[in-house]
């Protein structure tokens, strides 16, 4: 390891420690550091700003970081696009370029016709922390509502633009983080959700109780009629589809990532009910759209891989026996989503993680299978129209940056929409990129990504970043990362496995990985890493591990259960308190996931891993960097500040420091300007590479220190 100077390895912040001991279900638990959960307290602003002076003097000593942040300028510099929406033969879609701060929402009117910009938040705010949200267009595409947040809270305020003119209307509507809207065809107006206004809820309850509502442009939104979610948990998650005629409203109530009940309203009676089409069934129905009265759904009921099924919308109660299978579940594949476009269904199915565009008659009849760029790919958003004869599609994979594509349903032709330049000085064709399947603890076989320069040698010195997720039933897959290109010229090595708790194998895997069954998770990614260790790629000594959110939980258990195995660690805006993580933010949506503490057998599990309670004195940790932002408004930032402030308290290596960096003007990621993903990357990035002896000013590796 090159070696920092004194000056810079100052001893962290003291902490002062609290006899806080509680007993839970019969178990005594210490929180020494409980005063840290008030991140208003002078006292906790103090100390974090302290570790913070500490962190930067650190970070900024890192030999080659001034290289390193030149490079990744010049990555970032190649910017970002989005899928497009297809509304009204119009494309919507999001690109950033160059040194832009933040995407741009763009309009063409198609695939030839050049864009114009509707949206662009960087005129919003000249630091660049104003961001858009998420967009919908009216089915006519003459309209968008939109929605834009600040200092990455994601507390959006829903807008609207005319799009011929770029006229902003003067409907404006508070408090519509992560909105559902749902256009009229006639585009005078929409259902939407949003959250209550604080004072009209008991304090706490103003981060749940989304419901939905109706608005007619022009009008008083304070008016506005509530339509569903009334009297319905306050931790559900709604979604809303209109049918392409406007007769049908469907509302989507999600309980956590395991379930979701479906009803169904006709609009062309005044006050008519709502028809309950699935409730209170143990399984997920998405992906709802209408065509001539039947209402398809893709749903893992019977079918772990998913299927897709039919309902006749006019049926007074549908029942399940009655429900036409269109598409069958298959044992090889998982359909991620599906999108009904130019009267056809067009699915997103995962076979081995990576992605495959397939083409159905309205009867589930195969018709074609849409060519992506490579074979091992992810596509990253999908959407069409039902009148239309395109359909949309984003791409990715490790070395190709976000791409967006148009296909000709009709022909199956691929045609890029607003390319990008390439990585300047990235030679894809210099790297390669495998999957392997390693043996998990308990035999299950697990598959993993893994990029490297070709003609890696499998001495075990090999610097290596090992990543996973394992949740929420979110897929993993092959996926451009910014700063990967400097990694891998450098002679690092990236590892991706599918770890239970995802989505990449349907809704068993996922199962597989939550609640009572997380240690699985905790247990699949240890035995990547001794894996990679075992073939050859690397040593203890070279691996460092990275997460972020429920990955941040990953890596703190990883690190509290083995040690041993890794050099340094990554822990970004982390769950790490599971214990008290429920009564924090929107935590409590969370609990169909994780559990809770206050159920006696659910404490049992979450105690038996929750990495802040397993911390020990004596043990010589990984070197830890710990990031969070004080603006999350999903991950309470006290699990970053409790965490390292006991991680601190026992460790007395000053070779394998405990970092804690915290951003005042950010949240849980989305949203950063430019500038700010610059320095996070070059801090983030420079650490590994500093535990793990990469030289950035030469880009080769040079020699850690044990």
């Amino acid at each position: 390891m090159t070696a920092i100077q004194p000056q810079q390895q100052q001893r962290p912040p003291a902490a002062r420690r609290e006899e806080v001991v509680e007993t839970i279900h019969g178990v005594r638990i210490a929180d020494p550091y409980r005063w840290l959960e008030d991140g208003e307290s002078a006292e906790t602003r103090a100390w974090t700003a302290a570790q913070n002076v500490r962190t930067e003097a650190v970070l900024g000593a890192v030999p080659g970081r001034a290289t390193l942040e030149s490079r990744l300028r010049e990555l970032l510099a190649v910017g970002t696009v989005t899928a497009a929406t297809v509304r009204g033969g119009r494309l919507f879609y999001l690109k950033r370029e160059g040194d832009q701060n933040q995407p741009i929402l763009y309009a063409r009117d198609g695939v030839d016709v050049p864009e114009r910009a509707l949206v662009d938040p960087n005129a919003l705010d000249a630091s660049g922390l104003a961001a858009l949200d998420w967009w919908y267009p009216s089915p006519d595409g003459r309209l968008v509502a939109y929605g834009v947040s600040r200092d990455g809270n994601e507390w959006s305020t829903l807008r609207v633009v005319e799009v011929e003119s770029g006229r902003p209307l003067s409907d404006a509507i508070e408090r519509t983080r992560y909105a559902s809207v749902a256009w009229l065809p006639d585009g005078s107006g929409f259902y939407y959700t949003r959250y209550p206004t604080p004072g009209t809820v008991p304090p706490g309850e103003e981060e749940y109780n989304s419901h939905a509502f109706f608005h007619r442009l022009g009008t008083d939104p304070a008016q506005d009629p509530k339509v569903f979610g009334a009297g319905r948990s306050p931790q559900d998650i709604i979604a809303l589809e209109i049918s392409s005629d406007g007769r049908w409203l469907v509302a989507l109530a999600f309980e956590g990532w395991t379930r979701s009940d479906v009803y169904l309203r006709d609009l062309t009676w005044s006050d008519a009910p709502w028809i309950p089409v699935v409730e209170g069934v143990d399984a997920l129905f998405t992906g709802a759209a209408v065509s001539d009265d039947r209402l398809y759904l893709r749903t893992n009921l019977d079918a772990p891989n998913y299927r897709i099924v039919a309902v006749d919308a006019t049926s007074p109660a549908p029942e399940l026996e009655r429900w036409a299978t269109v598409i069958p579940e298959r044992p090889d594949r998982v359909i991620e989503g599906v999108v009904l476009a130019g009267g056809r269904l067009v699915t997103h199915e995962l076979e081995a993680a990576t992605s495959r565009l397939r083409v159905y008659d309205l009867e589930g009849a195969a018709r074609q299978e849409l060519a992506l760029p490579a074979s091992l790919g992810s596509v990253a958003g999908l959407d069409g129209e039902e009148a239309g004869d395109l359909v949309a599609v984003g791409y990715t994979d490790f070395v190709t940056p976000p791409s967006a594509f148009v296909f000709n349903l009709d022909t199956g032709e691929r045609r890029p929409l607003a390319p990008l330049p390439p990585a300047a000085g990235f030679a894809p064709d210099a790297v390669e990129v495998r999957q392997v399947r390693y043996p998990s603890r308990d035999g299950t076989p697990i598959s993993m990504f893994i990029v490297h320069r070709k003609g890696l040698p499998r001495d075990g010195a090999n610097p290596t970043v090992l990543s996973g997720y394992g949740g929420f039933n979110i897929s993993e897959g092959p996926e451009y990362r910014v700063a990967l290109p400097a990694w891998l010229e450098a002679g690092g090595v990236f590892a991706l496995p599918n770890l239970r708790g995802g989505g990449e194998y349907g809704e068993a895997w996922h199962r597989a990985g939550m609640r009572g069954n997380k240690q699985n998770v905790f247990d699949d990614f240890v035995a990547a890493a001794e894996w990679l260790i075992a073939e050859g790629y690397t040593s203890p000594d070279r691996l460092a591990i990275w997460g972020g959110s429920n990955g941040g939980l990953l890596v703190g258990a990883a690190i509290t259960q083995r040690p041993e195995l890794f050099r340094a660690a990554v822990c970004a805006v982390p769950l790490l308190d599971m214990i008290r993580y429920h009564h924090f933010r929107i935590a409590k949506l969370w609990i169909p996931e994780y559990g809770s503490a206050d159920d006696p057998e659910q404490f049992r599990w979450l105690y038996a891993y929750s990495p802040y309670h397993h911390v020990q004195e004596g043990t010589r940790y990984p070197a830890t960097l710990i990031t969070t932002g004080e603006q999350d408004s999903r991950v309470d930032p006290l699990h970053a500040r409790k965490m390292a402030a006991l991680l601190q308290h026992v460790n007395a290596d000053p070779d394998r420091p405990i970092l804690l960096r915290a951003e005042t003007q950010a949240g849980h990621g989305a949203g950063k300007p430019l500038a700010k993903r610059v320095a996070e990357a070059a801090d983030l990035w420079g650490f590994v590479g500093w535990q793990l002896g990469v030289d950035w000013t030469g880009g080769h590796v040079g020699t850690a220190g044990a």
